[in-house]
């Protein structure tokens, strides 16, 4: 056999591996009882609920915890659900941004922040403060100017919901508060967990 029909068999071995192990895994799933009939899910999902994802088998959603609370302009709310210490050294801010107005809240450029970045409609202007150390820190940002955090927040209607997170360069570790704040809110205390 000449290498070229060797890599040609080759070629299709792998092809049928492949979509034998699609299959079987496609088939793997579910652990639904026979004649049971998938559940519609509850909600808006990630982007409208101020909830945890609803495990099997469970009968109501698990509220997330607000570490604290703070209002901005226009009726918008900021829910502050976690605040972790990573193990890259970095902290990551997480939480809800609400609209409990009666009008739909488009972005305001305040919260990306005076500092250059390609990062648009993002809250890359959020700061967190380590009173103790007297130290300011901002948004890390890639070698392009990206935010980590999130973007694209251009409109929030009336009553909805949207997850934000941000991350920052670690304090120290023996510093375990700091507050919190994006433009036009309210500044906010929380503790860092993790």
């Amino acid at each position: 056999m000449s290498i070229r029909r060797m890599v040609k068999a080759r070629g299709g071995a792998t092809v049928a591996v492949a979509a034998v192990m699609v299959l079987t895994l496609a088939g793997c799933g579910g652990g639904d009882k026979p004649g049971d009939s998938p559940k519609p899910t509850e909600g808006k999902g990630q982007q409208g609920s101020s909830q945890a994802p609803v495990p099997n088998g469970s009968k109501a959603p698990t509220p997330v915890e607000v570490i604290a609370t703070v209002k901005g302009q226009a009726g918008i709310l900021l829910d502050l659900n976690s605040a972790v210490r990573d193990a890259g050294n970095f902290i990551t801010v997480s939480g809800q941004i609400k609209n409990s107005g009666t009008e739909a809240f488009v972005e305001t450029a305040a919260w990306r922040g005076e500092e250059p970045s390609a990062s648009a409609a993002s809250v890359a202007g959020a700061t967190m403060v380590d009173r103790q150390g007297k130290k300011r820190y901002y948004v890390l940002r890639d070698t392009e100017g990206q935010c980590s955090c999130t973007t694209g927040l251009t409109r929030i209607g009336p009553g909805e919901s949207v997850p934000f997170f941000a991350q920052f360069p670690a304090p120290p570790p023996s510093v375990n508060t700091v507050d919190f704040t994006i433009p036009t809110f309210a500044t906010a205390t929380i503790k860092i967990s993790g």
